[in-house]
C-alpha cells in the first residue's frame, strides 16, 4: 500500500536551495591552523577529536586507514605526521553562520536545517538573477568570499525544504546539471527521487534503524509502502511527520536566520602566532566573515577592532596579559576583503607583540547602512576605486592617526586664524567650527579686552575700533605702488609667527635691504570679538633677488620702538 499525500493540498511556487557542507567540522578546524600547515606538500592528514576517538577525517587521513571511531592511539600509529585537532562546536557554528551571512544577501528568507545544511528560499527571486544556474553561480562566489579557504559544498534544489535538504545530504549522482547535485521543481517527481535514498537520512530512520533494518527495510520508497497506521503504532509519528514534511504533505514551518546587530567573533589558534605576520593570516579569515556579516545586513564598514590574547606568562604570580587592542578606521565605508586586509597589515607592521598570541577576537559596530556612494544596487569591486581616501587610509594605518594632516579654511580673516590642522581623515567637526571657536571665545572679556594675536600687534576692544581708525593716517605716507600685473592675493606659504621687519624711511628692510612695494594696500580690520584685534593694512613687496613677500604694516599706534611692518608669508 502506497502512502501518498493528503488530498486537498495546494501546490506552490516555493523552490528551495539547500547548501549542505560535509566536512564542515575539519574545514572550520583548518582555518585555524598557520599557512605553512595549510600549505604543506605534501598535504598532511588532518582528523578531529571527541575525547579519544576520532570524529571526523580528511581524504588524506582516511588514505591512511584512518576511521571514525578508531582510538587517538591507533590513528597516530597509522601516520606518524597526523595533525590531529579538538571538536568544537562552537566554533563549527560560527563558520557555518558565515555561510548564513553570504546567503542573506540573495534572500531574506534563509534557515538551517541540522547542524550543516543552510537552506534558501529562491523561487520568489529567480528573475531579479536571471534564472537558477546564475543564482546558484553567484551564491558559490559570495561563498568562496566569505570563506576564503573554501568549502566542500553539495547543493540540491526542491519545492520543499527538507527535502532539499534531504537531497543535498544524499547528493545522488549524474542529475541536475544546474546545481551539480540533485534539482526537482515538482513534488511528484521529489518523491519518486527520494524513494530512492537511504532511510538513514531521515532522523528517525536513524534512530530505528536496526529495527528497519531487520524489516527488511532501507529506502524511503520501502517505508512509503507500507500501511501508514501499522508503521505509527511501531516507531511512533515521528518519523512518518518527517517523510511528509519532506514530500510537502505537512506544513513546515521555519525560523529565519537574521544577522546580528553587531559583528563578534573568535577563532582561537592551533600553534602560538609569534608574530604579526602570522597572526594575519586567521585574521583573514576573520575579515572575510565580517565582509558576510555586513553584506548580510546591507551595509559597509566603517571601523573594525582587533583583540588578541597572549599566552600567559609562565613563572609569575599574575599569569594573565593584557590583550592587545588594534582600531582600523576608514576613510570611507568599504566592503572589500583585500583592502581592509591591507589596512590591518599596515596597523600591524606597527605593532611589536608582547607575547605570542592565542586567539584572536574581531569586533564591529560601527556599519554605515545604504547603499555604496557610486549609487551601485548591488555594489562590485569595481565600484569601490583606488582614490585618494585609500591612500590616506593606508598612510594613516602605517603612520598613526596623527602622522597625516589636513588644512581645513575657517571664516576669519586674520591669516593666523583663517585655518587649521586637523587629522587628513577627521570629520567636518575637527576642522574647528563652533567647538574651536567656541575655545577661543574664553579669551573675550566683555567691555573691552586687550591681547595679542600671533604678532598682530596691541589687541583693541570693540569700542577701540572707531578710535584707532581715526588715527589711522597718523602712520608715515608711502610711496604709490605700482599695480602688479599677476592676479596674486594669497602667498601659498604663511610664516608660523609674523616676522617683524626694521624701517627705513617709509618702506620695511628685509635682510638689510629695502623692499618695494608692488600692489595694495588690502586692508583688514577683524577680530575684536575675541580679543585678537587686527588692524592692518597688506602690500604685496618685492624683494632684491625678484622674490614676492606678503607685507602687512599696523594700523594701530604702537609704543615707541615697536615694530610697524611684518613678513607674513612669501608666494611660490
Amino acid at each position: 500500500m502506497t502512502h501518498h499525500c493528503p488530498p486537498g493540498d495546494d501546490w506552490t511556487d516555493a523552490l528551495w536551495l539547500a547548501v549542505h557542507l560535509p566536512r564542515l567540522p575539519l574545514e572550520a578546524w583548518r582555518a585555524t591552523l598557520p599557512e605553512a600547515l595549510r600549505r604543506a606538500e605534501p598535504p598532511r592528514p588532518l582528523v578531529l577529536m571527541a575525547g579519544h576517538h576520532v570524529s571526523h577525517v580528511d581524504a588524506t587521513a582516511a588514505a591512511c586507514g584512518i576511521r571514525v571511531g578508531m582510538r587517538r592511539a591507533t590513528a597516530m600509529a597509522l601516520a606518524a605526521d597526523l595533525l590531529p585537532g579538538a571538536a568544537d562546536a562552537v566554533r563549527d557554528a560560527a563558520a557555518l553562520q558565515t555561510l548564513v551571512h553570504a546567503a542573506l544577501a540573495f534572500t531574506p528568507a534563509v534557515t538551517l536545517e541540522g547542524d550543516a545544511t543552510v537552506l534558501l528560499e529562491v523561487g520568489s527571486c529567480l528573475r531579479l538573477f536571471g534564472g537558477l544556474a546564475a543564482l546558484v553561480q553567484r551564491l558559490r562566489e559570495a561563498i568562496a568570499a566569505a570563506a576564503p579557504l573554501g568549502h566542500r559544498l553539495q547543493l540540491a534544489a526542491a519545492p520543499t525544504p527538507l527535502g532539499a535538504a534531504l537531497l543535498a545530504r544524499w547528493s545522488p549522482a549524474g542529475r541536475g546539471d544546474l546545481l551539480h547535485g540533485a534539482h526537482v521543481a515538482q513534488r511528484p517527481a521529489l518523491a519518486r527521487l527520494l524513494d530512492r535514498a537511504p532511510l538513514a537520512l531521515l532522523a528517525g530512520g536513524c534512530e530505528h534503524r536496526e529495527a528497519l533494518q531487520g524489516m527488511g527495510l532501507h529506502t524511503l520508497g520501502d517505508l512509503r509502502a507500507l500501511p501508514r497506521a501499522g508503521l505509527a503504532r511501531r516507531f511512533g509519528e515521528g518519523l512518518l511527520d518527517e517523510l511528509d514534511r519532506a514530500l510537502g504533505c505537512r506544513a513546515d514551518p521555519r525560523r529565519w536566520c537574521e544577522p546580528p546587530e553587531h559583528f563578534d567573533t573568535r577563532l582561537e589558534l592551533f600553534a602560538l602566532a609569534e608574530s604579526t605576520e602570522r597572526v594575519l593570516p586567521a585574521a583573514a579569515v576573520l575579515l572575510a566573515r565580517l565582509v558576510a556579516w555586513a553584506r548580510a545586513r546591507h551595509g559597509r564598514i566603517g571601523a573594525f577592532t582587533l583583540v588578541m590574547r597572549h599566552e600567559p606568562r609562565h613563572g609569575a604570580v599574575d599569569r594573565s596579559m593584557p590583550a592587545s587592542e588594534l582600531r582600523v578606521e576608514l576613510a570611507e565605508p568599504a566592503l572589500d576583503p583585500a583592502h581592509l586586509q591591507l589596512l590591518l597589515r599596515e596597523r600591524l607592521a606597527r605593532v611589536q607583540l608582547v607575547a605570542p598570541t592565542l586567539e584572536l577576537r574581531l569586533h564591529c559596530s560601527q556599519l554605515v547602512i545604504g547603499p555604496p556612494p557610486d549609487g551601485e544596487l548591488f555594489p562590485t569591486r569595481q565600484g569601490e576605486q583606488q582614490g585618494l581616501l585609500r591612500l590616506l587610509e593606508r598612510l594613516r594605518a602605517r603612520l598613526g592617526d596623527e602622522g597625516v594632516q589636513r588644512l581645513v579654511p575657517l571664516a576669519d580673516h586674520r591669516p593666523e586664524h583663517a585655518g587649521c590642522v586637523v587629522p587628513a581623515l577627521g570629520g567636518p567637526s575637527a576642522a574647528g567650527g563652533p567647538a574651536l571657536r567656541a575655545r577661543r571665545a574664553v579669551r573675550v572679556a566683555m567691555g573691552g579686552a586687550e591681547g595679542r594675536a600671533g604678532g598682530s600687534g596691541v589687541g583693541r576692544s570693540a569700542a577701540a575700533v572707531s578710535s584707532a581708525s581715526a588715527s589711522a593716517d597718523a602712520v608715515s605716507p608711502l610711496p604709490l605702488p605700482l599695480p602688479l600685473p599677476l592676479p596674486l592675493h594669497r602667498p601659498a606659504w604663511l610664516l608660523p609667527e609674523p616676522l617683524p621687519l626694521a624701517v627705513q624711511g617709509a618702506l620695511p628692510l628685509l635682510d638689510g635691504r629695502q623692499v618695494q612695494l608692488v600692489s595694495g594696500p588690502e586692508r583688514i580690520e577683524a577680530g575684536w570679538w575675541d580679543g585678537g584685534l587686527a588692524a592692518r593694512d597688506y602690500f604685496i613687496g618685492q624683494a632684491d633677488d625678484g622674490s614676492l613677500l606678503w607685507l602687512w604694516r599696523g594700523r594701530l599706534p604702537t609704543a615707541p620702538g615697536e615694530a610697524q611692518w611684518f613678513l607674513q608669508g612669501r608666494f611660490a
